[in-house]
This record gives structure tokens, C-alpha cells and sequence, in this order.
């Protein structure tokens, strides 16, 4: 249950970031923050990172669809060994997709905010969710997959000894 809590505050807090700005600004209006650094810029996103797969919403709601009930599926049935690294990261990743789901499917685009100087597309909450659930999934697998190196090597290095 803390999980789909956790998830609907993702969404919750893309959407109302989203619908902030699209109630306060006009596309392409950019409001800078932080001088040099950090702008809300309104910007309409019809295509996916990086703005690739441009034009190509029904593609684009029908992988994030199959992408979000696959992660719910995992982290639901399959993750037996309540890994807390690896449900974060599908948490973090069913949230943001969600998230720009929605706006896909109600606004045809996606809203992005956020711009940075030293990065320069736009993004928004739900792009951060994503971007650090796919980090802590990478953690994850370089984690366990150490783990298992170690525990294939432990068998052969407790009969030996070393005189």
C-alpha cells in the first residue's frame, strides 16, 4: 500500500507543478530563478527523451502503458525479495511515467518546465522520477550482480587454505 501512496505523490506532485505553469505562463514564456542557472521555461513536449519520437503519441502512450502495468506487475508479484533499492526505482519509474502518461493521453504533449543551463533540454517532475529510478535500477544491477560474484566465489575459497 506505501508503494501506490508513494507513486500517487509522484503523479501528484508532476501534475500540479504541470498545471501551475500551464495556468501561469504562455509557451516558451521563460521565468529565470536562479540567474544564469535554473528557469521555468513552458514547453510542449510531443515526443518522448529529448524530444525523439516526435508526432508519434499513439506510439508513445501505448509503450509507456506497457512500460507502467509491466513495473506495477513486478513490483507487486515479482519482487519476492522486497529489495528496497529495486522497489524505489520502480516506484520512482511507475510515478513519472504516469505522470507524463496522463499528459500524453489528456493533452496530446507533454509539459516540461524545468531548464537548467548546463543541460539543455526541458524537463519536468516526472522526467527526474524516471531519470533517478533508471539510476537506482542501474545501481541495483551492479549491486546484485556483484553480490552474485561473491557468492560463487565463496564456496571455492572456504575449503582453501592459504599456508
Amino acid at each position: 500500500m506505501i508503494q501506490i501512496c508513494l507513486i500517487l505523490a509522484i503523479v501528484l506532485a508532476d501534475q500540479i507543478s504541470k498545471y501551475a505553469v500551464r495556468e501561469a505562463m504562455t509557451v516558451g514564456q521563460s521565468i529565470e530563478l536562479i540567474p544564469k542557472l535554473l528557469a521555468l521555461t513552458y514547453f510542449r513536449n510531443d515526443g518522448a527523451a529529448f524530444s525523439s519520437f516526435r508526432g508519434q503519441r499513439e506510439l508513445l502512450i501505448a509503450f509507456s502503458a506497457v512500460a507502467v502495468v509491466c513495473a506495477l506487475i513486478f513490483l507487486f508479484r515479482k519482487n519476492r525479495e522486497k529489495n528496497r533499492l529495486l522497489e524505489a526505482s520502480v516506484i520512482l519509474i511507475c510515478g513519472g511515467g504516469i505522470g507524463n502518461l496522463i499528459d500524453r493521453v489528456f493533452f496530446g504533449t507533454v509539459t516540461d518546465m524545468i531548464s537548467v543551463s548546463f543541460f539543455p533540454p526541458i524537463f519536468n517532475v516526472a522526467d527526474i522520477a524516471v531519470v533517478c529510478g533508471c539510476g537506482l535500477m542501474i545501481l541495483y544491477v551492479i549491486a546484485s550482480s556483484r553480490q552474485e560474484r561473491l557468492a560463487a566465489r565463496k564456496p571455492q575459497d572456504e575449503g582453501r587454505t592459504d599456508e
